[in-house]
């Protein structure tokens, strides 16, 4: 899958192969393979369903249960996204993850000049309960969960979140909603920060101790090794840190008298397909495994649920191409493989035309029946963990284990995860594995096809998703419109409180789901927090 380093032995004329966590692959694996590395069945693989879960999480399998599938979607104004959200429904997909444009990620309204020209282009704009009340009408809240994808205002959208569903007659305890609120992740690998780090981890620490007492179907937060992949980490740092920031933020609830029992088992996990096949599945299956026994060990969790590595593995979005575009096809559609034999729950793939554009309705379509392709045609779902007892596999995951904890052991002997991310220090290596790579790329070490192998032929035109301008027009008048006609009065009311309570080191949700349901706006709400805790500046990386 060309994420592998190949180095020609000059002696024999074999090829070295060599992954990208440095592990290197032998051509033939035997039993004594197993003995070196001190496989055990009951500790290391267990049977399906049981602990350490290397296996699996439930007894049975895909035979049990589909993997879900969430597509990532959203554009323009919250009209367009209803009409998109009910297609993918229509065709069969079970779950929605939810696309926010930039200035929704960064609490700025469509009407604020930041936001020109951004408006709508790569999410759907949000800046009130209003526009949720028209992306959610006439989907089943009940029976549909969310993803949404956003982070430094995630607490502002998981409680406009509720907000909508009571308005829409749902009641707290029967909404499933998953904000991804993965703020240290976005200092590592996107950029889409706004507080600094300490009120940034205050904030995902509010929605889920909040979570745990009022919306007991949600997963308050998303821990996102998938964009710290996607920024040049290889697959042992991706689930170190995602590991890592994870324990962060259950230390954080933790401080605040709460037992990592009572709420570990509501967090999910964002993790990336693209990479080789082997490395991928071993990577899934050591991750299961290590965040079992760690949880064990380090808070003494017993509870067999808390014990879940849940989540969506998916995406892939590294691995897609310009050159070549309907190549990306054929890679999903590898991407996905790794995925279900790895044991994913729930599963999205970036669409062929991604590398240039937001998806067109052709190609998302295209990526959901290649997932019910795997699903229904292809026999992944006949056994559990199919790949179980193979000298490669087995090896190769012990071998993944092992790496994943000396990765961890690096950042912590600097200080930790929240330490290594306020200096830059975890970036400077998540940078330095991105050079490297490109560097394999460029001397063919790395195979890319079409890219530096196999690139004769033509690279056919793709249809683009046409961005609309009168997008951001309509979005700025309809907000213009609300706050003519919103009681301005219980809005300062609520903003006031919401400041009170973010001074004052109270829980922000209560007062967050009363700003939404007066139709404060994002960045209203947004810049209350700004004034309480400063901005983030990013360190230097050199």
């Amino acid at each position: 899958m060309g994420v592998a380093t190949y180095i020609k032995n000059e002696k024999d004329s074999i090829q070295k192969v060599i992954l990208q966590s440095g592990i290197e692959v032998k051509p033939v694996y035997t039993p004594e393979d197993l003995n070196n590395v001190g496989f055990d069945y009951q500790t290391d693989l267990g049977d399906p369903g049981d602990f350490p879960f290397t296996r699996s999480l439930h007894p049975l399998g895909y035979r049990s249960r589909n993997w879900t599938t969430r597509q990532y979607t959203g554009f323009g104004t919250p009209e367009e996204t209803n009409q998109r959200f009910k297609l993918m429904i229509a065709n069969g997909q079970n779950g929605l993850n939810v696309a926010f444009d930039l200035p929704t990620q960064m609490g700025l309204d469509s009407d604020d000049p930041r936001a020109e020209g951004e408006v709508g282009r790569v999410g759907m704009a949000v800046d009130s309960l209003k526009d949720f009340e028209t992306a959610f009408h006439g989907i089943d809240l009940k029976r549909i969960g969310s993803g949404l994808t956003i982070n430094a205002v995630a607490s502002i959208m998981l409680a406009m979140y509720q907000a909508v569903a009571e308005k829409y007659g749902y009641k707290k305890n029967q909404i499933s909603a998953t904000p991804q609120n993965d703020i240290l992740k976005e200092v590592v690998g996107r950029g889409a920060w706004i507080y600094p780090v300490e009120h940034g981890v205050r904030l995902i620490g509010d929605t889920i101790e909040y979570g745990m007492k009022e919306l007991p179907r949600c997963n308050p937060v998303s821990i996102c090794g998938y964009h710290i992949r996607e920024s040049g980490a290889n697959p042992a740092q991706e689930i170190a840190y995602a590991f890592l920031i994870a324990f962060a933020y259950v230390d954080n609830v933790a401080a605040r008298g709460y037992q990592a029992e009572d709420f570990v088992g509501r967090f999910s996990f964002n993790l990336n397909i693209y990479g080789n096949l082997w490395e991928t599945v071993a990577k899934f299956r050591a991750a299961r495994k290590l965040w079992a026994k760690l949880l064990r060990e380090r808070y003494h969790v017993q509870n067999k649920k808390s014990l879940f590595l849940r989540g969506l593995f998916g995406g892939g979005g590294s691995g897609l191409t310009k050159e070549q575009p309907e190549n990306n096809i054929m890679r999903g559609a590898y991407y996905v493989l790794a995925a279900a034999l790895g044991g994913a729950q729930t599963t999205a793939l970036c669409s062929f035309d991604e590398a240039y554009s937001i998806p067109t309705e052709r190609s998302t379509l295209l990526s959901l029946r290649t997932l019910q392709i795997l699903m229904d045609e292809t026999g992944l779902r006949d056994t559990v963990d199919p790949l179980a007892g193979s000298y490669f596999i087995e090896t190769l995951t012990k071998q993944m284990e092992d790496k994943i904890l000396s990765e961890m052991a690096e950042i912590e002997s600097v200080g930790g995860i929240v330490k290594g991310i306020s200096s830059g220090e975890v970036q400077r290596r998540v940078a330095k594995q991105a050079y490297e790579y490109e560097k394999r790329l460029q001397n063919g070490e790395a195979i890319k096809v079409g890219v530096n192998k196999y690139m004769e032929g033509v690279t056919k035109e793709v249809e683009l998703h046409q961005y609309d301008n009168s997008w951001a027009k309509r979005q700025i008048d309809n907000l213009k419109a609300l706050k003519q006609t919103r009681n301005n009065t219980e809005v300062e009311k609520t903003l006031g409180a919401l400041r009170g309570a973010a001074e004052n080191n109270e829980n922000v949700m209560p007062y967050l789901v009363e700003c939404c349901k007066a139709y404060a706006t994002v960045g209203e709400m947004a810049d209350v927090f700004r004034d309480v805790f400063g901005e983030f500046e990013e360190p230097s990386l050199f």
